[in-house]
């Protein structure tokens, strides 16, 4: 009896895994759907950005172009995936994408232009890094100035879209890997915890040791003196 017990528990939990991955095959599928729906281009590229609302890093765009057929399971947005499981798909995508394009701009030129306008130079250095010249751009929310590529905003595309939520862990895991590394560089600011996002332990090291040159020194009015800064 205790063996067919076991058996029984054993098929269950095979049963239970069969039907997540089914539901995650069906989720994955529904992502497709602007691919899909692009389907006559045979380049369909998706671009997104990592650290817009952070004081201090660079603004990373990530743009991504896909095979046709491909179906990577667990892509999400980037922000509702655990930190291993970005990295595990940052090196699945790497590995299965026709072409990944990353676009990096620095603190101090958001300062210069804006970071509206450092989002959009990141996408247009992220798309002319790519390999391959892309039909059409599926883009998270915005319309990127000066590009001739015909392009598709997307509202709260990064879980929409399976080409935009690639782009999105590529664009996360590459800037927080930076600021992993900024980390190492300016430790009391704590950029491997945070990355750079206005949290209390941020906030704080910034009163005790104001800014340092990867801030972005017009984030920062509201918090420090402007001779600070």
């Amino acid at each position: 009896m205790e063996k067919e017990q076991k058996i029984t528990k054993a098929e269950l939990a095979r049963i239970k895994r069969e039907e997540k991955l089914a539901a995650e095959r069906e989720r994955i599928e529904a992502l497709c759907k602007f691919e899909k729906e692009y389907d006559y281009c045979r380049y369909i590229c998706g671009i997104d950005e990592a650290g817009r609302g952070p004081l201090a890093g660079p603004v990373v765009a990530g743009a991504v172009v896909l095979p046709k057929d491909c179906r990577i399971l667990y892509i999400n947005d980037s922000k509702k995936l655990s930190e291993k499981k970005r990295e595990e798909l940052f090196d699945v995508i790497s590995r299965e994408a026709v072409s990944v394009g990353i676009g990096i701009v620095s603190a101090q030129r958001i300062d210069e232009i804006n970071i509206l306008q450092a989002t959009y130079e990141a996408m247009r250095q992220a798309i002319q890094k790519l390999s391959v010249q892309p039909d059409i751009l599926l883009n998270d929310a915005v319309t990127i100035p000066g590009v001739e590529i015909a392009q598709v905003p997307i509202i709260k595309g990064d879980a929409k879209s399976l080409t935009i939520g690639a782009a999105s862990i590529m664009a996360k895991v590459t800037r927080d890997r930076m600021m992993a590394e900024y980390d190492k560089e300016y430790p009391q600011y704590g950029f491997a915890k945070h990355k750079g996002y206005g949290t209390k332990q941020h906030t704080q090291a910034l009163l005790e040791y104001g800014a340092c040159p990867i801030h972005r020194k017009t984030f920062l009015k509201n918090i420090l003196n402007t001779e600070r800064v």
